[in-house]
């Protein structure tokens, strides 16, 4: 069944701008019927990774969040009207925004545009429930904070830069799940000497939980990072070097690695240092470059996985 022709009345009031979040996709081949427009329901969809992308934004692991608050989100509604019809290969933006936070309930606002025209309005609204016995709870006041401060554009994460005896349970809890339980690499190299005498910078999200850390080893610590490193690779007397990179996989993708990231260049850039150094993953390599870092040399493997070495000039 096609999608209904544009109203101009429902569509020209409503705005990209309008929205906080605005994420971009592009329609797949499988998503559209036979009069070659997406079919219906898949729109629904759109709306559904919307809004695991506005959970990312707001740094919440979903799982993890839910826990904490000891809450399980359920759908209460979700309509859609169709004023346009989306085509295969179309880019599209389908945005968000959190309309209202009432005790129990929230209500969001969706649309997706096809450049600055609206096709598809929505409206979802969630209830927040008691995670055994499933009935409707109050929303807890950190929650409904959030959500506020997110849509008014405020800070929503903090960090915090300290030693080693400071941050380690923080930076060592994300590294383990990172490193060790995601990635493979053998407990006994995630925590070394080298980490007594690094700065170490942990994320924290709103409800206060770790979401992704890194150490900066300074050039008067270590010439190389020890047995695993290829001397090769070793830190010259100008460098310091940022390593132990690590954020949450649900929380990956959005923009808080680069605050981790940019905090360590900004001690850097205090401390005088003229060159930053690291050792990428090669999945990675593209993150580094959009931060500026070059690469040097060829690949190799450290802790069974394939690193580039990547360096930036400050």
């Amino acid at each position: 069944m096609s999608q209904s022709a544009p109203t101009p009345s429902t569509t020209s009031s409503v705005k990209l701008t309008d929205f906080r979040l605005q994420h971009r996709l592009r329609v797949r081949w499988s998503e559209v019927d036979m009069q070659k427009v997406v079919f219906n329901p898949h729109y629904l969809t759109y709306f559904d990774i919307a809004v695991t992308q506005y959970w990312r934004e707001l740094a919440l692991p979903y799982e993890l969040t839910l826990r904490e608050l000891e809450g399980d989100l359920f759908v209460k509604k979700a309509s859609l009207e169709y004023n346009g019809s989306a085509h295969f290969d179309e880019t599209l933006s389908v945005c968000l925004r959190c309309e209202r936070v009432g005790n129990s309930s929230m209500s969001f606002k969706g649309a997706i545009f096809r450049d600055s025209k609206a096709l598809i309005l929505a409206e979802i609204v969630y209830v927040f429930v008691h995670a055994v016995q499933k009935v409707p709870k109050p929303i807890p006041a950190q929650m409904k904070s959030l959500l506020t401060r997110y849509e008014a554009g405020e800070e929503i994460t903090s960090l915090r830069l300290g030693t080693w005896k400071e941050l380690r349970a923080d930076a060592l809890g994300i590294r383990q799940e990172v490193f060790v339980r995601e990635q493979g690499v053998p407990n006994d190299m995630e925590e070394d000497e080298l980490d007594e005498n690094s700065e170490h910078v942990v994320l924290y999200n709103a409800l206060s939980l770790p979401i992704a850390t890194a150490r900066l080893i300074t050039s008067s610590v270590v010439t190389s990072e020890g047995p695993s490193i290829a001397p090769s690779h070793g830190v010259s007397n100008s460098t310091c070097k940022i390593g132990r990179m690590a954020v949450k996989r649900d929380l990956r993708g959005t923009h808080w690695g680069s605050k981790v990231l940019t905090a360590l260049e900004s001690v850097a850039r205090e401390r005088h240092v003229k060159n930053l150094s690291l050792h990428a993953q090669m999945q990675a390599q593209g993150f580094y470059t959009k931060h500026n870092y070059v690469t040097h040399g060829e690949p190799f493997e450290e802790a069974g996985i394939l690193h580039i070495e990547m360096q930036k000039v400050l």
